[in-house]
């Protein structure tokens, strides 16, 4: 079903080729400490260039400089880039840890898009560094060229980070060479609250070994230590090939903060000096905008602005609704309310979320979530975490926010919803239906799971009855925390066929195994 072969094309091969050079010189002694701000010498992209929130028109190009410095991007049709359109970004500086983004507008639908960026000095233009190129697809304007792209989550997790004995971040060069018109991230992009050793024995003798940086040695509570660990994925070679190559849909979840948090939430753990989580929480939000490409989550003039919810529009084909459970959900508890308008959405967000899904045309409505539905993840002996609290009975707590979300999709005739997630490190397929449940009013549908792409794996968490969820399919540990050299790690994959509209969903591990495969029909309600 695949609209394309996998692999990447002689001029991709040349972008990854460029993109390794240009970061050589990003040693890890080098790249743990501060920028140099000396003004000698000329401007270095060593962190490599990303691209993200990529439509049939328009893209954002990050980069980060090792001292201050104005952002130009060419874009051009071929890699000689004759005839290229230059587009001036941002100035760089401390304000904004040396980071920018850069808006790219006007672009051809469904085309390979070259990019350089150079970054030149903003006391003396005629010094500038040495170029850093990449490439991108833009969304197909036209429903027969169809859409592929992977998802997964869950990055340098549990104490296991970048290993160099083992090649690093390796799922990343897999999903590279699959060759997907973007990556959707589906959170835990980091470990703000999961400080890294720099070794580890393992159950049978083996040490991991882990690259370390300052900021990864304590829990982030500073700007600057929530910076540090976005900084860290970046150390590894695969990640930065990968960005290169490949933009990204991101959002995040809890630990870009730190475990479980909730807005409100009042620390009582001894690690932190800093006990209230609605600072951490701004401060690990004002870095996720300068490190990653959002299109409504911009660092401008040093602050925070915009949202984490979106809907990113991918051609004929393709929504993405990538939502936030984190910002706007209530305080972590047993979950047994019979009234709650909060839920894990916010009652906005869930406006937001349903004025939009009945607004899309797109055949396929993909639900990015950072948290799973119908499994139960809890927080402590008697909390709930997510949304399902392990009571099988009519909805209660957060899952009246999602039964109302179900209910609307299903009355309004809101065909080819399908639930995406990562978070419980492992993969898995659920079929939720309405002959299974307690709650009955809602069309069936599938929620995949896919995940840790760098981190511990766990085992399997218990289902919920209220949405009738049945596991299908599920690949798991049998133990907690198992490490990546013990045991795969996991993305998916989903392929759109252009001709067809058939959907289907692959998830990987590790290697190149496709455990398991499943097809979806367009133009059904739920699914």
């Amino acid at each position: 079903m695949s609209h394309r072969t996998p692999g990447p094309s002689p001029a991709r091969r040349s972008v990854l080729r460029g993109s390794l050079a240009a970061s050589a010189a990003l040693t890890l002694g080098g790249a743990a400490s501060a920028p140099a701000l000396a003004l000698s010498g000329r401007p270095r992209a060593a962190w490599g260039v990303q691209t993200g929130d990529v439509t049939a028109s328009s893209g954002l190009v990050w980069v980060r400089s090792d001292r201050p410095a104005r952002v130009i991007v060419e874009t051009a049709a071929s890699e000689s880039f004759r005839r290229g359109h230059r587009h001036y970004g941002p100035l760089l500086g401390a304000g904004s840890d040396f980071t920018g983004t850069t808006a790219l507008r006007g672009l051809p639908a469904g085309e390979q898009i070259h990019y350089r960026v150079t970054l030149e000095d903003p006391d003396d233009p005629r010094r500038t560094g040495e170029p850093v190129v990449g490439t991108f697809r833009t969304a197909p304007a036209r429903r027969r060229d169809g859409v592929r792209f992977v998802w997964s989550g869950d990055i340098a997790g549990q104490g296991w980070g970048i290993n160099p004995e083992i090649g690093g971040f390796r799922a990343y060069e897999e999903m590279r060479r699959l060759d997907p018109d973007f990556f959707l991230c589906s959170g835990d992009t980091i470990y703000a609250d999961g400080p890294l050793q720099p070794s580890v024995t393992l159950p049978d003798g083996r040490i991991w070994r882990n690259v370390t940086t300052p900021e990864k040695s304590k829990v982030a509570e500073t700007l600057d230590e929530y910076r540090g660990n976005f900084r860290y994925n970046l150390l590894d070679h695969n990640v930065r090939a990968f960005n290169a190559q490949v933009p990204s849909i991101v959002q995040w979840d809890d630990h870009e903060v730190r475990n479980n948090w909730y807005p409100g939430q009042i620390l009582d753990d001894p690690r932190y000096t800093e006990k209230d989580v609605d600072v951490l929480a701004a401060r690990a939000s004002r870095a996720f905008g300068e490190y990653f490409p959002v299109s409504t989550l911009h660092a401008r003039g040093g602050d925070a602005d915009g949202r984490m919810h979106r809907v990113v529009r991918y051609g004929p084909l393709l929504d993405v609704f990538v939502l936030d459970m984190r910002s706007y959900r209530n305080a972590n508890s047993p979950g047994r309310q019979a009234d709650d308008t909060t839920g894990i959405l916010g009652e906005a967000q869930l406006a937001w979320l349903k004025r939009e899904l009945s607004r899309s045309r797109a055949v396929w409505k993909v639900l990015a979530a950072d948290m799973p539905l119908g499994l139960v993840v809890p927080d402590g002996a008697a909390n709930i975490e997510a949304i399902a609290q392990g009571d099988p009975g009519a909805p209660l707590g957060r899952e009246l926010q999602i039964a109302e979300l179900l209910r609307f999709v299903k009355h309004r005739r809101i065909t080819g919803t399908l639930w995406l997630t990562a978070d419980v490190h492992y993969t898995s397929a659920q079929h939720y239906a309405p002959e299974r449940a307690a709650f009955q009013d809602f069309a069936p549908f599938w929620e995949f799971v896919s995940g840790p792409l760098a981190a511990g794996g766990f085992p399997a968490n218990k289902l919920d009855a209220t949405f009738g969820p049945e596991r299908v399919f599920v690949r798991a540990p049998e133990r907690a925390n198992v490490s990546p050299m013990e045991s795969p790690q996991y993305f998916g994959e989903v392929d759109i066929d252009g001709g067809s509209g058939e959907l289907t969903v692959r998830l990987r591990a590790e290697g190149g195994t496709v455990l398991f495969s499943k097809v979806l029909q367009p133009g059904r309600v739920g699914q």
